[in-house]
């Protein structure tokens, strides 16, 4: 099918074009040719409704494979994987004639509190850009499109419809754009979905620095950008700044109010062009693609990709005693709801209907030779008895009185955390809490496995010998999970979020979720593990944390620049115990005596290995130049500060196993320089600063024993004047009283001379 040329289209047909058709379609243009296409919801399963069915529902839903969702799929830290359920994904929404999948997202974990956080990747900005970008090449390689979200800077769901996300400009550029930079450059998503709230005042649909400068301009976006559901504050302004698609119809309203605005003159027929003809694009992208894949889709295939990517999602947090994995021929009590439950997905828009549900419970006793006894333990209703509370709880400490192990399922139950609002704090349920307390009495050989889109408290982790963070793990979760109690497989993951001792102590506990429709973002650069090193704050378990049944050992790593300026660091890593492991090996950079504000270290590069035992492999991590540079708001771009760079190797942000220093070239930066800038700048200048400092030396001297009455003894006058500004250097002379005071027109030619283009 050929998609025609936007010249080929009336006014009306390219304004209509700009807007939905219905919930889930594009217009079409019949007259030429141009049909409708259907976008649906993801990111970690196809939700396609049938018309007619509401936004939030999924009892319209046609079946689909509902795989981890992100805040499971990201602690695999792999890429590999991350890519292969993303290509399924992509088969998924091919097979059933969807044009775009609505995800990745991956925006950052400002707060344990966001209510959305189990569809993002993590606190940092490196993990969320790498792992998105494996997941949209996945997707799009099967010819359909994605929809990289919620851009920018949409860290919380309360007020979400107009809050602004008041946020400086280098924790803007570093945290909040940093992944999303890294996914339109890698991976060139078919579409970037801007988010509802504002940044900064502006609404992101409406924001042309947002829209056109950042993302078209300086990042190269190719695309097109569609409207959050109802994001839309203002149509015209909003297509002006580069916002091509409003989702869902708005009934003709607003394809009225372009053409109306480009008849009165104030919008340039040009700019619906432009929106109009990647309108177009997408169409034609969509009808190249339709039918890449056929039919019918494997759903058992599907299914053990799900189980694969559950199992590799899931962190073991602690295994005090080598309590796990667990002997097959063991004794078990399995208690809490969720065993027979399974909490595996969150609530909102990306509910999927899954093609088939697995139990933990099951999965255990599919996998035990030994007694597996069930107690329910609890109950997630909304109301419940203190009777009923005190059975259920005795029942369950009757059954783990007398196992060999007692497996406690613990978690959120999913009235407490969902797109839409944000949660109230990070506690556990208190029955569930009063519960632990219990069955540890009982039985101290308790092992807890926790259900929870979002960080919790755990204030019984000094008692409990073992805990399993299982997250969100999608359809197959709860035969993953079995599949790692028995060590079947190895758990491998680790925390792409940190988990905290205290809500108190967390980045935005002060500024969350803000007021009056504003959200400040006061611990600037210093997210997630950022604020807790800087601070040298305990935390419950550290970003980058997870352990194995196997163990580990780093040799000494060696680091060194490319002739791309990318820096190279190699270690050889061993499985030194007796079975077949993966290790994610980190990569972190800092630079002692930096003249920005930094965090002690930030990861900046990691990998997954597979190791058989007494396997060494040697291991190539590439930390790119441009993920060192800062964002300088003097110039107003990312600069490369040089110096001695420290390279840390490591099995968590707080678990470095070797260290080495390279040393990096800093880009050229030289500023304009005026009357108010400092003496260390001019100083530091190539042209003007030797001319200053040759006049410093003549009014210090000048100075004399004026100077040496009023400052101590050993004072250096130069550090004190490294902040006085050039255009005041004149009472300088004034105080040597011999003329040497440097006057208007002196600094005025000193500075067109520094400011003149320099000849080659």
């Amino acid at each position: 099918m050929s998609i025609p040329d936007v010249t080929e289209l009336t006014l009306e047909e390219k304004a209509s074009l700009t807007s939905g058709a219905s919930f889930w379609y594009t217009k079409p243009v019949e007259r030429v040719g141009v049909p409708a296409v259907m976008v649906t919801d993801g990111p970690h399963g196809l939700r396609k409704q049938r018309e007619g069915g509401d936004h939030l529902g999924i009892g319209d839903s046609v079946p689909a494979t509902c795989f981890p969702p992100a805040v499971g799929l990201g602690s695999s830290w792999d890429v590999d994987l991350v890519h292969r359920v993303g290509e399924a994904l992509g088969t998924e929404t091919s097979i059933e004639g969807v044009a775009v999948l609505l995800g990745p997202g991956i925006n950052i974990k400002r707060s344990p509190l966001c209510g959305r956080n189990f569809e993002y990747l993590s606190e940092d900005p490196i993990v969320s850009g790498v792992l998105g970008a494996a997941i949209v090449q996945g997707i799009q390689s099967k010819g359909v499109g994605t929809s990289l979200k919620h851009f920018a800077a949409n860290n919380q769901e309360n007020d979400r419809m107009r809050s602004s996300s008041d946020v400086d400009p280098r924790p803007l550029r570093e945290i909040y754009l940093r992944g999303f930079q890294r996914v339109v450059e890698d991976a060139q998503p078919w579409t970037v979905m801007c988010s509802y709230n504002r940044i900064n005042g502006v609404y992101a649909s409406e924001d042309p620095w947002l829209l056109t400068q950042v993302l078209r301009d300086e990042w190269g976006f190719e695309g097109l950008v569609v409207s959050d559901w109802g994001a839309v504050n203002e149509r015209v302004p909003g297509l002006a700044a580069g916002m091509d698609l409003e989702m869902p119809s708005s009934n003709g309203v607003t394809d009225a109010q372009i053409v109306a605005a480009v008849q009165d003159g104030s919008l340039d027929e040009s700019v619906v062009d432009v929106a109009a003809g990647r309108v177009l694009d997408l169409v034609r992208k969509a009808t190249e693609g339709s039918g890449a894949v056929a039919g019918p889709l494997d759903v058992d295939a599907h299914h053990a990709l799900a189980r694969e990517a559950a199992g590799r999602s899931i962190v073991l947090l602690k295994n005090d005693g080598g309590v796990l994995p667990l002997a097959k021929d063991a004794k078990l009590a399995v208690i809490g709801e969720f065993a027979e439950k399974p909490r595996y997905q969150g609530a909102g828009s990306s509910m999927i209907n899954p093609t088939r549900l697995d139990t933990a419970l099951d999965g255990i006793r599919a996998l035990a030779s030994g007694d597996v006894a069930y107690a329910q333990g609890f109950s997630n209703a909304l109301e419940v008895s203190a009777d009923e509370t005190t059975a259920l709880r005795d029942e369950a400490v009757a059954a783990a009185s007398v196992a060999d192990v007692a497996l406690l399922f613990l978690g959120l139950p999913a009235r407490l955390e969902s797109e839409g609002y944000d949660r109230d704090d990070i506690d556990l349920p208190a029955a569930q809490l009063e519960l632990v307390d219990a069955v540890l009495a009982a039985n101290p050989n308790t092992v807890v496995v926790l259900s929870n889109g979002g960080v919790v408290s755990l204030p019984f982790a000094d008692r409990v010998p073992a805990i399993l963070e299982g997250w969100l793990l999608g359809q197959a979760g709860g035969g993953a999970t079995a599949d790692v109690l028995f060590g079947d497989v190895n758990p491998s993951a680790k925390l792409t979020e940190t988990i905290p001792a205290r809500l108190e102590d967390t980045p935005a506990f002060l500024d969350f979720p803000g007021e009056f429709s504003h959200t400040r973002y006061g611990e600037g650069l210093f997210v997630g593990y950022r604020w807790y090193d800087a601070r040298r704050l305990e935390v419950a378990f550290p970003f980058g944390h997870g352990l194995s049944y196997t163990s580990f050992s780093y040799a000494d790593a060696a680091a060194q620049v490319d002739a791309s300026g990318d820096v190279e660091v190699t270690v050889a890593v061993t499985n030194t115990g007796d079975r077949a492991g993966r290790e994610v090996v980190q990569v972190y950079t800092s630079l002692t005596g930096s003249t920005v504000q930094r965090a002690p270290r930030e990861l900046k590069a990691f990998a997954s290995i597979a190791l058989e035992p007494g396997e060494t492999q040697v291991v190539t991590l590439t930390v790119r130049r441009k993920d060192l540079a800062y964002w300088d708001i003097r110039a107003d771009r990312w600069v490369v500060e040089g110096g001695e760079y420290t390279v840390d190797v490591a099995a968590s942000s707080r678990d470095i196993r070797s260290s080495v220093a390279v040393t990096v070239e800093g880009d050229v930066l030289t500023l304009p320089l005026s009357r108010t800038s400092s003496m260390g700048e001019v100083l530091s200048h190539p042209v003007a600063g030797p001319v200053v400092q040759a006049a410093i030396a003549q009014m210090m001297g000048g100075l004399g024993d004026s100077a040496a009455s009023i400052m101590p003894e050993g004072v250096d006058m130069s550090k004190m004047m490294e902040s006085f500004p050039i255009g005041r250097i004149g009472m300088m002379g004034a105080l040597a009283g011999d003329g040497a005071g440097a006057g208007p027109e002196m600094i005025d030619d000193l500075l067109a001379m520094a400011n003149a283009p320099q000849q080659d």
